[in-house]
């Protein structure tokens, strides 16, 4: 079980789009086989930074599925964050996207994360 969150880069949607925009992103770049695209260079910087403070490759860190960056494509990433370390990664999530001019998305909650 994990606590998901996506990163995007891109023009901010309206808060009742944000659910549009993530699924299209999410099947154009994450589920489609035929498609793979390269990380963006702000995503991958994100990713970077991201796992600088959580490492994706020591034993009982706090992803569900590393490397983190294999869940990126094109302008998304999708993490997923073990539930038992939830609160403080997506917290911490949160605030590097907005500092690398990202936007996060909880797809459980259904809402852009400010």
């Amino acid at each position: 079980m994990s606590y998901d969150l996506a990163v995007w880069h891109g023009e901010r949607p309206k808060d009742e789009d944000a659910g549009a925009v993530f699924d299209e992103l999410y099947e154009r770049y994450l589920e489609s086989e035929d498609v793979f695209a390269e990380p963006a260079p702000r995503i991958e910087a994100y990713v970077e930074a991201l796992v600088e403070r959580y490492p994706d490759d020591v034993p009982g860190g706090p992803w569900a599925s590393p490397p983190v960056l294999g869940e990126a494509s094109g302008p998304i990433v999708y993490l997923l964050i073990s539930h038992s370390r939830a609160e403080e990664v997506s917290e911490y999530a949160a605030a590097l996207a907005r500092e690398h001019g990202l936007l996060c998305y909880d797809p459980q909650g259904e809402t852009l994360r400010d």
